[in-house]
């Protein structure tokens, strides 16, 4: 994010942030002018901070500061561009739940996992099994090729359980908007 990227049309925060000057949260507060920064960046991580400032009514250099601060916090965990997986030839999206045969080879599963790059994201989750992996690929085949190729082969991986996504209405980041409005 910086200073020499395009502005937005949408720069307009909701009254919602101005409603409290400060939000509590677990291991820091976020006041009004940090939460509509943080509210404008969701909307568009290219907007310069001299744009955030004349939203906020404060210096480019008192956004810069905040902005620094709510990245070192752990709140902005970055900015990343997104690319149309289907644009670029991978028509299949899967999610994979993954069953492990023993805690100890948790670590050792997620490394190789981590190297297979059709694996796009892996979450710990609860039920039947152990993980969930979201993995792009080209074609049925080469879904088929990466699942008993790789996948499967991963020594303690005892089973595996399909999801095909048949389509993305949207996806979207958590609403900024409303963090002190329960």
């Amino acid at each position: 994010m910086g200073a020499d990227t395009k502005p937005s049309a949408n720069t307009i925060a909701t009254a919602a942030c101005a409603l409290s000057t400060t939000c509590s949260m677990s291991k820091f507060s976020l006041d009004r002018i940090d939460r509509k920064i943080l509210q404008l960046l969701v909307r568009n991580a290219r907007l310069p901070f001299l744009e955030i400032a004349r939203e906020c009514g404060i210096s480019g250099a008192a956004i810069h500061q905040r902005v620094k601060k709510l990245d070192e916090q752990g709140v902005i965990l970055g900015s990343n561009l997104i690319v149309d997986p289907r644009i670029l030839g991978y028509d299949v999206c899967a999610f994979v739940g993954i069953s492990i045969q023993e805690p100890s080879l948790e670590e050792d599963t997620l490394k190789a996992l981590a190297d297979i790059p059709e694996v796009v994201e892996c979450h710990f989750i609860t039920g039947k099994h152990n993980l969930l992996v979201k993995i792009y690929c080209r074609d049925n085949e080469h879904f088929m090729r990466t699942l008993s190729d790789k996948v499967r082969k991963i020594p303690g991986v005892v089973a595996t359980e399909t999801l095909i996504s048949l389509s993305q209405p949207f996806t979207r980041q958590i609403d900024v908007s409303h963090l002190c409005d329960e």
